[in-house]
């Protein structure tokens, strides 16, 4: 029997939901108990095996010879995701990759439910593209041929914040108006939705969506700010040639601090460019550790401890960043300060596109019952305090924010496959 889901393929992790015969939505275990996984791929070239998720990254981290994949939504829409990318002689594009992933995560899910999955509601970003129509169709027709090649027959699309609306919506008891805000790893959407449990099983709930807004922002940008204020500048970002007549170029830095990017910098001929760099910087020693960490192919995995400090500073006030590269050391301490300066440009956008939502739904703020907050980056206090701020009378609902989304598409599965 064929069976229809809902799939989160999202930048930083990925779910796949089903509805079970008591109506409940339930999250597939797709690695191990886990029912998250992240959306890593590790080409191994030792074994000449694809690994996915976890398993990924414990091969990248064990220093396995082979090649790392992630972040490959962001690439949906952009100019690169034209690019092929060379995986040990094979040039592969990147709809193959991301098919390789979607097809695993298709194929687990099946082997935990005995049957074939033919249906699918896919998540989507209120704008997988900022201010490009033409390129965020583009986007959503990219992810759905790379879907529709793994088997499924029949592909609806419904906007990630929405889905979270649809999860939230079985915990009421009452009619609210709520602010859904979805901060994932590439993007950050909002919307004003109607929710009441009355409503829940109507066909059509376009009336209850007043008003959605996109950003092209998310937990991935946040690593990349991080990195280059407190990170890069160990390397030698914003330093002086030894003439002193102008800086070190950025563009190495932000490939470097951009998870999708790093690869461009293991070409031979980026390699040969910042070899000539350090000849010319000033301060010479540190952009020779960032040749021996591009040599060693340590980027990743450096972005990758960005990140954990990102994180920690959820719970603390300052972190300690040590990375080893040879026989050097990368080191300085970073603190929510630091965090929060080097995010305030892109908070203030977010609040921006608050603002916009609002106005296209005709509401103030102080008319919002409930403020959802879902998606990892809703976790950093930074981010967190500053929307908490803008609804102080609201309803502060913290979901499962990694797998609410997936609950939802599970449930518009239901409603519009059966």
């Amino acid at each position: 029997m064929a069976l229809s889901c809902g799939l989160d393929f999202g930048t930083s992790n990925s779910t796949l939901g089903r509805v079970g015969k008591g109506g409940v939505p339930d999250l597939v275990a797709l690695e191990g108990a886990q029912r998250t996984i992240p959306s890593v791929l590790f080409f191994g070239f030792e074994d000449d095996r694809l690994h996915f998720g976890r398993q990924a990254v414990a091969e990248y981290v064990s220093g396995a010879d082979g090649r790392l994949m992630r972040s490959l939504k962001s690439v949906l829409g952009t100019t690169l995701y034209q690019d092929t990318t060379r995986i040990k002689g094979q040039r592969l594009e990147f709809g193959e990759i991301i098919g390789s992933f979607v097809r695993e995560l298709k194929q687990r899910a099946e082997t935990q439910l005995g049957s074939e999955l033919t249906q699918v509601v896919m998540g989507r970003p209120v704008h997988f593209v900022d201010d490009d129509p033409v390129a965020d169709a583009e986007a959503q027709s990219q992810l759905e041929a790379a879907v529709a090649a793994q088997g499924f027959e029949d592909i609806v699309f419904q906007y990630e914040p929405i889905a979270a609306a649809l999860d939230y919506e079985r915990h009421v008891n009452r009619e609210r108006l709520a602010l859904i805000v979805d901060l994932g790893g590439g993007t950050s959407d909002f919307s004003v939705v109607r929710v009441a449990p009355d409503r829940s099983g109507l066909a059509d709930r376009s009336s209850d969506i007043l008003s959605t807004a996109g950003v092209h922002i998310g937990g991935t940008d946040f690593d990349r700010l991080l990195s280059m204020a407190r990170v890069m500048p160990e390397l030698g970002l914003g330093s002086e040639t030894r003439d002193g007549k102008r800086f070190l170029p950025v563009a190495p830095y932000v490939d470097l601090s951009t998870w999708h990017r790093i690869n461009r910098l293991y070409d031979a001929k980026a390699l040969r460019d910042l070899r000539s760099t350090v000849r010319e910087a000033r301060e010479a020693d540190r952009v020779e550790t960032m040749v021996m960490l591009v040599e060693d192919r340590l980027g990743h995995r450096l972005i990758g401890r960005v990140e954990e400090a990102k994180i920690a500073l959820s719970e603390h006030d300052e972190t300690r960043f040590d990375f080893p590269v040879r026989d050097r050391q990368i080191a300085t301490t970073i603190t929510t300060s630091d965090l929060g300066a080097a995010l305030a440009d892109s908070i203030g956008r977010l609040e921006a596109t608050i603002s916009e939502v609002l106005k296209r739904a005709g509401i103030a703020p102080d008319t919002v019952d409930s403020l959802i907050l879902t998606g990892g980056s809703t976790l950093v206090p930074a981010v967190a305090g500053r929307l908490e701020a803008m609804f102080p009378e609201a309803d502060v609902v913290r979901t499962d924010v990694l797998g609410s989304v997936g609950l939802g598409l599970a449930l518009e599965a239901k409603r519009v496959f059966g």
